[in-house]
């Protein structure tokens, strides 16, 4: 596998878990430091640690059933052990009130940005989510 087809796998992991809801493999791939940072697409749009972002990346897909994903147009870019990976993201499912019993369909068109390290194996580092529109 190269470099290229491993990093993109590593971020399919992530995505993945939102599908599967197993997610174990969300603190697997993610540099568990304070060196972590994260902005996502949705509320709170404050600057996340590991585990606050670990906390709403669980919430999020707990909340989202059906849910499904394209990653578009992938840049990767690799400096020795550093990587970048910009793309165009859709996210859709269902997005569940388990209070009210109720549903609303949800198309999230963004962008993405990832950035991973190589220590000894590649874990991302930083993760900023951001909606075109609802």
């Amino acid at each position: 596998m190269s470099e290229n087809e491993e990093i993109i796998k590593l971020i399919e992991v992530f995505f993945e878990s939102g599908k599967t809801k197993d997610f174990s493999h969300l603190k697997e791939i993610q540099l568990n430091d304070s060196k972590f940072s994260s902005f996502s697409d949705l509320r709170p749009y404050d600057l996340k640690d590991i585990q606050t972002a670990l906390e709403l990346q669980e919430l999020k897909f707990i909340s989202i059933s059906d849910y499904s994903y394209e990653i578009k147009k992938p840049k990767i870019s690799v400096f020795r052990d550093t990587a970048i990976v910009a793309f165009e993201l859709n996210q859709k499912g269902m997005l569940v009130d388990n209070k009210a019993f109720t549903g609303q369909h949800i198309s999230i068109e963004g962008r993405a940005t990832f950035v991973l390290v190589k220590i000894p194996t590649w874990k991302i580092v930083h993760i900023h989510l951001s909606k075109i529109r609802d």
